[in-house]
Formats: structure tokens, sequence, C-alpha cells
């Protein structure tokens, strides 16, 4: 049996949050994650509004109780949020919920009255490379180089530019690698399991802030561990994790989040509205990623590049293959994204150097491209037997590796912080101290061109980057 990333990946995700019910979406298919019998409103009034509506349609409605209908919790301050409970999350299946599905259509006639969502599923987001990962980090020895490799800018702390990583926090060996010895923030809360064994994902946010300091050396890098649990979070708490990243060290530069969902709209996330309304006011540039889910369905918050009010807000980053001439086969994609930057097999760190850590691949590697795509893509090589999959003569053995340093890593979630690094350059190089005109700038000079689903797209490749030959691993069709 093929292995299923997802499928796997949901039940990672619901290991980790063992409390919170979770079902896939829309209905059976593979594209979000959700709280079981709970939706999201507007606190208030609004809020009084649906909990009404939700309870009279489900008198109705066959099979639903109406007197399950009420508030789950408080609102989540700022976010202005509060969750209802619709029905029993311990009832059902994982293949969708009936009746979150019911308490959406119930507010449809009065949402095409006020011209705007009044209620929405309790999405889970996640680093983009965990409920459909590009995929899994590949060790190399000490002595391989980072790719892309350090600028020669040198450092001046009057005129750094600071980037914040929303993340998984960094490992606590971070500052043995050079490039990271003046990263600050959160450390990661549990690196390896009880056997000393790797976790999922540990070791993300500081591959994400190594590539941000090889791009742009002048950069004040500081990371938040908001994500430290598996790199995933309900949407109802994401609006106010991202709103204390930010109060703690004040707003930056540049924000790099390499998070987010799907949800089958197009107008954004309801749990992170108030925080994006926010963002709007002040002077930082949210970098995010597309996501891994190889689809054009917006991915948010990063689908916000293309909403009205937000396109100098926010910059989209789709990941190009490890040759620059197109897509990575996993990446999203589609018009709202606006930039793409390589995002497969880049080289970064992942652990420090004080001892050698054993990791256990997760998932297992595919006979053919999962997306269709003809190139030596990640979904094929290197070749692994992963945990979470099972062939169909029985579980096999999932392979181990040892990491001591550097890693190969594949996602737009290592896309994301190239361009943010790149945008962070040009800052320093132009001496620009507006973030948003810096990116809009970048995107606007930009010669640099891939092929994407048949259509041209803006690739921005930076100058110390080193591309894969076009017949080797991850190279052209």
């Amino acid at each position: 049996m093929a292995p299923q990333r997802f499928r796997e990946q949901f039940a990672q995700i619901q290991r980790s949050m063992p409390d919170v019910p979770l079902a896939m979406g829309p209905d059976d298919t593979g594209e979000f994650l959700y709280e079981k019998g709970v939706v999201l409103a507007r606190d208030g009034e609004e809020a009084r509004l649906v909990e009404d509506t939700v309870r009279e349609h489900f008198t109705t409605f066959a099979g639903l109780d109406p007197d399950r209908v009420r508030r789950a919790g408080p609102r989540t301050n700022r976010t202005g949020i509060t969750r209802i409970r619709v029905a029993d999350p311990g009832e059902g299946g994982a293949e969708g919920d009936p009746a979150v599905a019911g308490a959406l259509r119930s507010l449809r006639t009065l949402e095409g009255r006020a011209g705007r969502r009044m209620v929405s599923r309790n999405h889970i987001v996640s680093i983009a490379v965990n409920a459909c990962p590009g995929d899994e980090p590949v060790p190399l020895p000490r002595t391989a180089p980072p790719n892309p490799a350090p600028a020669a800018t040198p450092y001046d702390a009057a005129t750094a530019v600071g980037v914040l990583v929303v993340d998984t926090g960094l490992v606590r060996d971070h500052r043995d690698w050079p490039l990271l010895a003046r990263t600050d923030g959160d450390l990661e809360t549990d690196e390896c399991d009880e056997d000393g064994v790797l976790r999922q994902y540990s070791g993300h946010g500081t591959f994400i802030a190594g590539l941000v300091a090889a791009v742009a050396p002048n950069t004040d890098v500081t990371v938040r561990g908001t994500l430290n649990d598996a790199g995933a979070i309900l949407e109802s708490e994401f609006g106010e994790k991202l709103f204390e990243a930010v109060d703690e060290g004040g707003w930056p530069d540049i924000l790099s989040l390499s998070a987010g969902t799907s949800n089958g709209r197009t107008d954004g996330l309801l749990g992170v509205h108030a925080f994006m309304e926010e963002l709007r006011t002040r002077r930082t540039l949210l970098v995010a990623a597309a996501g891994n889910n190889g689809s054009a369905t917006p991915f948010w918050p990063a689908a916000y590049a293309d909403l009205p009010g937000w396109q100098d807000t926010v910059v989209s980053v789709g990941a190009l293959r490890a040759d620059g001439a197109g897509a990575a086969c996993f990446s999203n994609h589609g018009p709202w994204v606006r930039a793409w930057a390589p995002g497969e097999r880049l080289t970064g760190p992942l652990t420090g150097f004080t001892t050698p850590v054993p990791y256990v691949y997760q998932h297992s590697t595919y006979d053919d491209c999962r997306y269709g795509f003809s190139y030596a893509c990640t979904c094929r090589h290197p070749r692994h037997s992963g945990a979470l999959s099972e062939p169909a003569e029985g579980p096999a053995k999932a392979d181990q590796v040892m990491f001591e340093g550097p890693a190969q890593w594949s996602g737009t979630s290592f896309a994301t912080p190239v361009v943010a690094g790149l945008v962070a350059s040009y800052m320093t190089d132009r001496r620009e101290g507006d973030p948003r005109a810096a990116g809009g700038r970048l995107l606007a000079e930009n010669t640099g061109v891939a092929e994407v689903r048949g259509e041209d797209v803006p690739a921005l490749l930076p100058p110390t980057w080193t591309p894969a030959a076009a017949d080797g691993p991850g190279g052209g069709e």
C-alpha cells in the first residue's frame, strides 16, 4: 500500500493533541484538519446570534441535538473569537463532522445578508511541513557547507534588520553554529523523546533561523516556540499566540511564518482576522509559506497576499525544486502565491554539535511522485521506510539515521525564510528602512523566472545558493 502522508500526519497530530478530537475536511477528503463538535464565531452579540441560529436549525435537522449548542469557552483576548460547541466531539469518526457541517450551513443565509463570514470550523494550524510534509530531514557530514552559503554582508548592530520567526523554537546548542551565535528566542521544550530519539520537526525553527542568517547576515533573528507542540495549534488559539509573539519583543521588520492551513474558502481565517487587521496598521512585512499540499487551494495566512488591503503587507512563498527551474512537486501554487524561492534540499543547521542524535523516519517514500512529477523529487529520494506507514505486507521496520549537525530539508517552510532573508538583504544593501517597500521593490526589480504549472512566476534566487545539476536528484523534468 502506498503511504498516505496526510492520514499519517492526522494520527501524529492527534496523538500530540489527545484532548482535542479531530476530523478531516472538507468532509472525508484530506485537505485540512479541524476540531470536532465546535465552531468559531466572533464574540458578543454575533456569537449569540450564531448560537440561536444553529440551535433553531438543529431543532428541525434530523439527528442533531439543539440542547448541545452552547459556548465552549471564553473569548481569546484580542482575537475576539468564541468557541461554540454544537455536538459531542467524542461521537463519530474522523471522516468529517456532520454537526459542524450543519452548523455552517445554518448560517449561510445570514452571512449572505451580512456580507461576511460569521461562523467557521476551528482548524488546526500547523507548520507547513506538518499536515502534508514536503519531506523529512536527511543527515549530512559535519563538514557539509550550508546552501545557501553565508553571504559576505557584515553585521552592523545599528542597521541590522529585525526578523521574528514564529515556529518550533531553537535547539539548545544552536549557538554552536557561527551563523546563529546572536540568535535569541525560545528553546524547544523537548528535542528528543523518552528514548533519546529526535522528535519529528525538532530543529525546524533552528533550520529556518539558519537560512535567514545565511541569506542576510545583517539581521537580528528571534525565534519564538509558538508551535512547539508537534507544530500544531488550534485556530482559536493561534491568533492570540501571534499577538504574544510580537508583544514580547515588539513588532519586527519582518515576520517569517512557515505555518498555516487551508479552509476551503477565499476570505481568510476567522481566528487570525484580528491579528491580520492589526498587522495592516504596523510596518511589519509578513513572509508566509504557501504550504505543501501540491494544491491551488488558498493556504492561510499566506493567501492574504491576494486579498484587498493586504497585498503590500504579506508575501506568500512557494518552493522551487533544487535546480530552480520549476516548482517543487509538493508546493502549493496559484495566483495567490506572490514569490517563489528554492525550497528543495536546502542545507542548514538541524542540531548542535555536542552529541549525535538518532532520528527514526516517520514517512515512507513512494515508488512514484505523489503529484505526478517526473523529476527525482523528494517523494522518491532518498529511499526510506517510515514508522507511520504500513505497507500491504504489514508494518515495515522504520529506518534510523544519526544527526550530528547539518541536514538537507525541503518544504515551503524553508523557501519562506530564504525570501525573508532576501528582503532583509535588500533593506541593508539599499538602506531601505521600510520592509514593505523593500519587499515590493525586490519583487518589481527581480528578473528571475521559473515555470510553474505552465506559467512564468517570479523566482527569487539568493546569489550564494547553488542549484543542483539538471539531471541530478531534485533536478529537471
